[in-house]
C-alpha cells in the first residue's frame, strides 16, 4: 500500500467512528496536538469533542464517503451528511426533521505517525439550519 492509500484508510477509520459515535476512537486518530478547524469552531481535540458530540446525538449526523483524494500527506473527502434533530443541540430544541447536504474535509497526515494533524470541515450551514427548523443564526 502507498503512504496515500494509508492515509484514505484512516478517513475510513475517521468516517466509521463519527457515524457510530465512538468519541475515543475518533480522538485516537488524531495526533496530540492536531487542529481541528469547520464551520462550528476551531481548535484541538478535546475544545472540537463536544461539538461532535451535538452533531452525533443531536443531529444524528451521519456520513457517506461519496470521493476521497489523496497527494503526499493530504487527504481531501467529500461526504453525503444525513441526520435527523433528534436532542437538542447547539441551544436548540429537536424538530424532527432531517436534512441532507454535502460536506468536504481536507486531512492532512504527520508522515512519521499516520495521524491527523489538521482537519479542516465545510459545508453549507444555512442550508442544514434551514432543513432542520432551526432559527438563523
Amino acid at each position: 500500500m502507498t503512504l496515500e492509500d494509508d492515509n484514505k484508510a484512516v478517513v475510513r477509520r475517521y468516517v466509521e467512528a463519527f457515524n457510530t459515535g465512538n468519541l475515543q476512537a475518533l480522538k485516537g486518530l488524531f495526533a496530540e496536538d492536531a487542529e481541528i478547524q469547520g464551520v462550528l469552531g476551531h481548535g484541538l481535540v478535546n475544545k472540537v469533542e463536544p461539538i461532535w458530540r451535538q452533531l452525533i446525538e443531536g443531529y444524528g449526523l451521519q456520513l457517506t464517503n461519496e470521493d476521497l483524494v489523496a497527494e503526499g500527506d493530504q487527504v481531501c473527502a467529500r461526504y453525503t451528511e444525513t441526520g435527523t434533530f433528534k436532542a437538542p443541540a447547539f441551544g436548540n430544541r429537536p424538530t424532527g426533521r432531517s436534512n441532507t447536504l454535502v460536506a468536504m474535509e481536507l486531512f492532512t497526515f504527520t508522515i512519521r505517525e499516520g495521524r491527523i494533524s489538521r482537519r479542516w470541515g465545510a459545508r453549507d450551514a444555512a442550508s442544514q439550519a434551514r432543513q432542520l427548523g432551526q432559527p438563523p443564526s
